[in-house]
C-alpha cells in the first residue's frame, strides 16, 4: 500500500479504502482511478469479493487468533505487528482479536481469559519492548498454540521470535567503517533495556572485527528520545578528537543530532555522518534523509501466524528463539570523511602521475 501510495499521489489509508472497496468512503472517482491504475501497474490485484463489500461470513473463517500486547500507545511497533499478524491471518481466512494488556497482574488474565472465551484458538503473546518474560501459570492451561513475539521465557517452552539487535547494531556501525570512518561514536537507549544493550554489543562487535580500538568516551547514554540526541551531540563535539561519524540507536535520538549539528554549523554527511535505528516514517523525511535500519516488526507478525502450527500444548518441548533481520536502509546521511577522501584522492593522482598520465581534474 505504500507504493501503491507514493505512485499515486494519496496517502496509505486512501489505498487501503480503494482497494478494499470499503463503503462509505468519499473519495473521489478521480482518486481511485488512480490507485487502481497504480496497483495495476505495480502488479497489485484489488481483492475480487464474493460477499458486499466489508461483509465476512462465518463460514470463511477457519478460526480466531487472540493477540494480547502489553502496551499499545508507546510506539508504533505493536501496530505494525499486529497488522503483519493480520494481513496473515485475513490470508488463512482467520479473524484476530487484540487486547491491550498493560502487564497488569489483574487485568491481565482477565484480558486473556476474554479472548480464550471468544474461542480463540491460537494466541499472540508480545511485549513493546524486547525483554525476557515470566509466563503465569495459568498459560499452561490454556491448551492452544501460544506464540512470544518481541520476547522470550528462560526455559523456551514457547515458540519466540524477536529482532536481531546484535547483527544490526554490527551492520550499522560496519556501514560507517566501510565508508573510511574510525572514529565513530555511538548515542545509547537506556542501558537496563535489552534492545541498547544488544545494539552497543553489535556497535562493539564491528569495531573489534575492523581492529578499531575501543574508546568509551565516544559511547554516550541517551533514553531514546530526541533531546537526548541533541545534548550527547553536544558532547561529542565537545571532545578534544571528535568522531567523524555517530550512530544513534534510535531515529528520535537522530532527529536531535541532527539539529545539534546544524547548530553547530556542520554539514551532513559532509562533516559528520549519522546512523539511526528503527526507520520511523519521519527518518525519509530529515535532510538529509537518514540512513537507518528497519525494525521487523511486521515480519515477526506475520512469522508468529505463520508459526502457530509448531507451538502446540505438549509444553514440554523447548524452542529456539527466531532471531529477524533489521535490515539497513541507506539513504544520504552517510559519506567519506573528508581527510580520507583527500588522501584517496591524493593517492590516486599519485598513482597516475607514475603511469605517465595528468591527474582528474
Amino acid at each position: 500500500m505504500t507504493d501503491i501510495a507514493k505512485a499515486a499521489g494519496c496517502s496509505q489509508a486512501a489505498v487501503s479504502f480503494v482497494l478494499n472497496n470499503t463503503p462509505g468512503m468519499r473519495l473521489s472517482q478521480q482518486t481511485r482511478d488512480r490507485v487502481t491504475e497504480a496497483a495495476r501497474q505495480l502488479g497489485y490485484v484489488a481483492p475480487v469479493f464474493s460477499t458486499p463489500p466489508g461483509l465476512v461470513t462465518a463460514s470463511k473463517l477457519d478460526g480466531i487468533i487472540g493477540f494480547a500486547v502489553d502496551q499499545l500507545a508507546t510506539s508504533p511497533e505493536a501496530v505494525v505487528a499486529i497488522e503483519g499478524a493480520r494481513q496473515a491471518s485475513w490470508n488463512a481466512g482467520n479473524v484476530l482479536l487484540v487486547a491491550q494488556t498493560m502487564s497488569d497482574p489483574v487485568m491481565e488474565p482477565r484480558a486473556i481469559k476474554a479472548l480464550t472465551s471468544s474461542g480463540i484458538s491460537a494466541l499472540i503473546y508480545m511485549t513493546i519492548f524486547t525483554r525476557e518474560v515470566e509466563m503465569p501459570d495459568y498459560f499452561q492451561d490454556l491448551n492452544i498454540p501460544i506464540i512470544l513475539l518481541n520476547c522470550y521465557t528462560a526455559d523456551y517452552a514457547f515458540p519466540a521470535v524477536v529482532p536481531s539487535e546484535i547483527a544490526g547494531g554490527q551492520t550499522s556501525t560496519k556501514h560507517l567503517i566501510a565508508h573510511g570512518h574510525h572514529r565513530i561514536a555511538t548515542i545509547t537507549g537506556e542501558p537496563w533495556m535489552q534492545a541498547a544493550q544488544d545494539r552497543l554489543t553489535g556497535y562493539r562487535r564491528a569495531l573489534a572485527t575492523a581492529d578499531i580500538p575501543f574508546d568509551p568516551e565516544l559511547v554516550i547514554e541517551g533514553d531514546w528520545s530526541a533531546s537526548a540526541g541533541y545534548s550527547a551531540t553536544m558532547k561529542l563535539l565537545a571532545l578534544a578528537d571528535p568522531p567523524t561519524a555517530i550512530f544513534c540507536q534510535n531515529d528520535r535520538t537522530a532527529i536531535g543530532c541532527y539539529e545539534a549539528l546544524k547548530e553547530a554549523g556542520l554539514r551532513i554527511p559532509e562533516d559528520m555522518s549519522v546512523v539511526g535505528y528503527d526507520d520511523e516514517e519521519i527518518s525519509r523525511h530529515l535532510v538529509p534523509p537518514l540512513t537507518t535500519s528497519i525494525l521487523p516488526h511486521l515480519a515477526m507478525g506475520q512469522w508468529a501466524i505463520e508459526h502457530l502450527d509448531t507451538s502446540t500444548s505438549q509444553r514440554e518441548r523447548r524452542y529456539p528463539i527466531t532471531k529477524l533481520e533489521c535490515s539497513l536502509v541507506k539513504r544520504a546521511s552517510v559519506t567519506t570523511p573528508a581527510g580520507v577522501r583527500v588522501a584517496a584522492e591524493a593517492k590516486a593522482a599519485g598513482h597516475q602521475r607514475a603511469r605517465g598520465k595528468p591527474p582528474a581534474a
